[in-house]
């Protein structure tokens, strides 16, 4: 019995597993737009040329901004956006607000930003480039 049960879950994992690649691109029109977009509220999100695309099985499920840090306030930088462009997520940190992450996106024409900042123990939430909400902990 447990030799069946093994042999199914190993049959079930090989036929539902899925290649994922990645391919550095140029950024996609609708992307760059997108960028562009949170860029004009936010502009610690700069506007890049070059994304990195992982796809699976061909289709795009998620995208990870290429960006040189070089000359900027940022220490680190991870910013990822999801494959329809209306929300991506962010975890970087600069000289002035150490330790910052959150998400931003896209709601009925509006960009919204919720920033956890880590270094100063408070959350933050904007809309459309300004604050609403702000709490220490």
């Amino acid at each position: 019995m447990k030799k069946c049960i093994m042999l199914f879950l190993f049959a079930s994992t090989i036929s539902f597993s899925q290649t994922i690649t990645s391919k550095i691109e140029p950024v996609s029109i609708d992307q760059y737009e997108f960028i562009k977009k949170v860029n004009q509220f936010y502009p610690d999100i700069p506007l890049t040329k070059q994304i990195t695309n992982f796809y699976t099985d061909g289709k795009l499920i998620d995208s990870k901004q290429e960006f040189d840090l070089k000359g900027t306030d940022f220490i680190s930088y991870n910013l990822g956006i999801g494959p329809y462009n209306k929300r991506m997520v962010f975890d970087y940190t600069t000289k002035t607000d150490g330790k910052s992450h959150g998400e931003i996106s896209l709601f009925k024409g509006d960009v919204y930003k919720t920033i956890y900042y880590d270094d100063k123990n408070q959350f933050e939430v904007f809309l459309n480039g300004k604050s609403v909400f702000l709490k220490k902990y």
